[in-house]
């Protein structure tokens, strides 16, 4: 079967990270220490005032130019010159340089988790079924949609509700969630770019978990994909420890979606390097 290009993979996921940040409103902005740029044809994300070190990430890089001394050196300058307190690099695996250990070595990277990414031609996915009512998000939910989804991975709600709530606003996104009744028990978002749909920020409130809500969800937003032309499904998610589980990577493996490869953390912190 033809796989998706890496290159393509981790630009999606890049571009998602880069709106969801960049669309905050201004005085979320402000009060989360908000930046972000493109180095190198990748992106760098800073929110020195986020309480969950999430969403200071830097991505996309060694396709448009090699990853090297040079270029890592750029991206922790970006993070120095924000006083960002952490932030984490995520280079696919292929792109890494011989010297890479080497160039971490200097800048002080410490290994973290890892992360697999996924992917399968729209055709192949394998919708599922649900009994919860799943349907788009509109901008009057918006808020609601982003306070569910913070809930269901567990982070606050002050500032990064504003801050996720406005991708509503992006035509990029497309938010949808799951209802039991009246209330919102689940949420994810579909991220299109060309021919690819990124399928990003799924979860479930705690206490709606094990009802199917995300394999409805993720049979949803791949009718839309296909729907709005895309030939390609992408996802990624936490690497399990060995024998451990993760539901989410289960959900998307019973989709079929399939792993292209597994790809490392990266951590920076000022007073490492």
């Amino acid at each position: 079967m033809e796989e998706l290009p890496t290159a393509l993979a981790e630009s999606i996921e890049a571009e998602f990270m880069y709106q969801y940040v960049s669309m905050a409103p201004p005085p979320m902005k402000s009060a989360l220490g908000i930046a972000t740029t493109r180095i190198g044809g990748g992106v760098a994300t800073s929110v020195r005032n986020d309480p969950t070190e999430f969403w200071s990430k830097a991505l996309g890089f060694g396709f448009d130019e090699p990853v090297t001394h040079d270029l890592i050196g750029r991206v922790v300058d970006f993070y120095r010159s924000q006083d960002s307190k952490v932030a984490v690099l995520q280079i696919a695996p292929s792109v890494l340089p011989p010297d890479w250990e080497e160039i971490r070595a200097a800048y002080n990277l410490r290994p973290g988790a890892y992360n697999v990414k996924l992917a399968c031609p729209v055709e192949t996915f394998w919708p599922g079924e649900s009994k919860l009512d799943i349907r788009p998000v509109g901008p009057e939910a918006a808020m609601e949609w982003a306070t569910v989804g913070l809930r269901g991975f567990g982070m606050p709600e002050e500032g990064l509700a504003e801050m996720l709530a406005g991708s509503n606003d992006h035509p990029d996104f497309h938010p949808f969630a799951a209802w039991d009744g009246d209330t919102m028990i689940a949420t994810a978002n579909l991220f299109i770019r060309g021919s690819i749909g990124s399928l990003n920020a799924g979860a479930t409130l705690p206490e709606h978990r094990n009802q199917g809500a995300q394999s409805a969800l993720l049979a949803r937003r791949a009718m839309e994909a296909a729907a709005m032309g895309c030939s390609w499904l992408v996802a990624e998610t936490g690497l399990p420890a060995q024998g451990a589980a993760n539901p989410s990577l289960n959900n998307m493996l019973r989709a079929g979606l399939r792993p292209l490869y597994s790809r490392r953390d990266w951590i920076w912190r000022p007073d490492a390097g």
